[in-house]
């Protein structure tokens, strides 16, 4: 079979892990918590008498539902597949696997299968779920059918693109930060064409055709939908969501095609450094055999070439070293190699992207407008998605600057240095936000020119940068604390990056019930006590499970709830001084929570107590 040893070997010793029945015996919970949740919320606020009302109830659940999973799965498949393939980069054995007999198609094709191996069997558990929804009324099998078909393919592409990416970047946070930015860059190309900015018609396909059919999110929303009867290949393809199972599926093809034509040729890397121009001169003697010298002269040559005898001479002039040597590398050298610019040249893309979608808002008069259900500001549709990015991309960047110097071993000599462990956690911190000052800077940029333009008042603004700052320090933070309590840096990544990414997905989601159910706010209080009790527990577990202590669990049971009462007084239109205080307040308490027990972990880890440290 094309898929190999390294997949077979995945899918024998994956059932042994418990991790592989916990990954899906909680996400069919999450569902079931946010079908009880939903249903708990609908009953509080009107009757269902007929059986249309259920019918419309589970039409409404079904594509809250739908979106929801899309975005998780394609979350887990693409960073899932990126970390799996940088850890073998950073640990060296990506090099073990070359030297084997493995083909390259078995080589990419089996890592892609085995790192997806979880994700796929989350899908498939979660398939009898949305087949209970059905009982509900106003939704078909063929549409639960298309969602999953969507949802499949997609994960395929994701977990496609973050394997290729993984091959040919050598740092993991170029491959992390470089898959988050093709994904959303993708998603806000075809947001535009779905817009008409672009283009209005595309020769028998109209705008909104052509952005179903290449754009995960409008084809998973079309899916879930009710479909027309149409014949016809034509037909077919004029729908939109066979175009986009078309589509996806070469995509993922030329993704892997790719991948398996470059692999022996990105690993290893190819980049001449500095220093090896000239070691690699000296072979050139040997270059034909008519020109070849005698044995006495070549051998001379070959001397002369030796490292031992080579004379360089020292600079006068040398780097002076601040007093916090770990911030001076992280702000004074490439710590994270040169090609780090072609991640800014990315952003700087999308951030030209969110700054004409922002343009074109505030030109239509809508940046201060609702959107659906008077609830969410027009501006927020193309600024939420570029915040999220920036934040992920820092969260990115600090936990794999922890986890790369594990797998370097350079860890290990820092254990004979004498930096405390307040240099290395806020040298880290400060120089994480300092390489992505883009990212921390031009956010507030597009607040400014929001405020400039009357979309926001001053208040407004200094809530929105005040946020920010508090945002961005709370993700850096986390991404230390992961990055130094798990061992396995697959499992850091995925955790830190798995966190912010939930507490994205699960505002978004309580927006949406509320938005779709609306009603009495008074009654949806007890519903989401089970949704906000579950967050917290998987909170708690990722934080503190490792490390326990009792700020992380405070920081842990508060930070759900201040989350959700946020999202509660925004929607009732309370003043945003409160919501911004509560949110700082907690999110700062959290941060603050994490990062002492990453000092701690690092001061036991180099051997020392706190008595000889102060005797010293």
């Amino acid at each position: 079979m094309f898929v190999g040893p390294v997949f077979y070997r995945e899918a024998a010793v994956a059932p042994r892990r418990p991790r592989h029945y916990i990954f899906r015996t909680v996400y069919v919970l999450a569902l079931l918590v946010l079908i009880c949740t939903a249903w708990f919320v609908l009953a509080g606020v009107q009757i269902i008498g007929t059986i249309g009302d259920m019918a419309r109830f589970g039409a409404m659940l079904f594509q809250i539902l739908a979106p929801v999973q899309l975005a998780l799965i394609t979350f887990l498949a693409a960073f899932g597949t990126a970390s799996a393939v940088s850890q073998e980069k950073d640990r060296r054995t990506i090099l073990l696997l070359l030297m084997t007999r493995l083909t390259n198609t078995e080589l990419v094709v089996g890592k892609l299968l085995a790192s997806l191996l979880d994700v796929l069997s989350m899908l498939l558990a979660a398939l009898p779920v949305f087949l209970l929804v059905t009982l509900l009324g106003g939704i078909s099998y063929g549409q639960v059918a298309r969602v999953f078909f969507v949802t499949l393919t997609t994960a395929l592409m994701a977990g496609s693109l973050g394997s290729m990416l993984g091959l040919w970047r050598e740092k993991t946070f170029q491959t992390l930060a470089l898959t988050a930015l093709t994904l959303v860059l993708w998603s806000a190309l075809f947001e535009a064409v779905h817009a008409g900015l672009l283009f209005e018609v595309l020769g028998d396909l109209s705008c909104r055709t052509i952005a179903t059919g290449f754009s995960p999110l409008r084809a998973i929303m079309a899916a879930s939908q009710p479909r027309i009867a149409t014949t016809g290949w034509t037909s077919l393809l004029a729908e939109g969501v066979s175009l986009y199972l078309l589509s996806s599926v070469l995509i993922t093809i030329g993704l892997n095609a790719m991948a398996i034509w470059r692999v022996r040729i990105w690993n290893p890397s190819r980049e001449v450094r500095p220093g090896q121009a000239e070691e690699s001169e000296p072979t050139s003697i040997w270059g034909a055999e008519h020109d070849s010298p005698s044995s006495d002269q070549a051998a001379e040559a070959a001397r002369e070439g030796h490292v031992d005898a080579r004379e360089r001479k020292a600079s006068l002039k040398s780097r002076e070293v601040w007093d916090n040597p770990v911030l001076w590398r992280e702000m004074c050298t490439w710590a994270y190699g040169r090609k780090v610019l072609s991640i800014r040249l990315a952003y700087l893309n999308f951030f030209a992207i969110a700054t004409t979608g922002l343009y074109w808002t505030i030109a239509s008069g809508a940046a201060t407008a609702r959107g659906t259900g008077s609830i969410i500001p027009a501006a927020a549709a193309s600024l939420t998605p570029f915040f999220l990015v920036s934040l992920v991309i820092i969260n990115a960047l600090a936990v794999t600057s922890i986890t790369n110097e594990r797998d370097g071993l350079a860890l290990d000599l820092l254990l004979a240095t004498d930096i405390s462990p307040k240099e290395f956690v806020f040298g880290k911190l400060f120089g994480v936000l300092w390489v992505t000052k883009e990212m921390v800077l031009l956010p507030m940029a597009l607040c400014l020119v929001l405020w400039w333009t009357n979309g926001i008042t001053t208040e407004n603004l200094v809530y929105l940068i005040g946020g920010l700052l508090v945002m961005n320090i709370f993700v850096g933070g986390l991404g230390l604390h992961c990055g130094m309590t798990y061992a396995n840096s697959r499992t850091a990544i995925g955790i830190s990056l798995g966190a912010v990414f939930f507490l994205f997905v699960g505002v978004v989601t309580c927006l949406a019930i509320m938005v779709s159910f609306a009603g009495s706010f008074h009654g949806q209080y007890a519903p989401f006590m089970a949704f906000i009790g579950g967050g917290s527990l998987g909170l708690y577990v990722a934080l503190g499970s490792r490390n326990p202590s009792s700020a992380i669990f405070w920081a842990s049971l508060l930070l759900p709830i201040a989350t959700f009462f946020a999202i509660v007084s925004f929607v009732l239109g309370n003043r945003e001084l409160t919501i911004f205080l509560v949110l700082s307040g907690t999110y700062g308490f959290t941060t603050t929570a994490m990062l002492v027990p990453a000092i701690s972990e690092f001061d036991f880890a180099m051997g020392r107590t706190r008595s000889g440290a102060d005797e010293e």
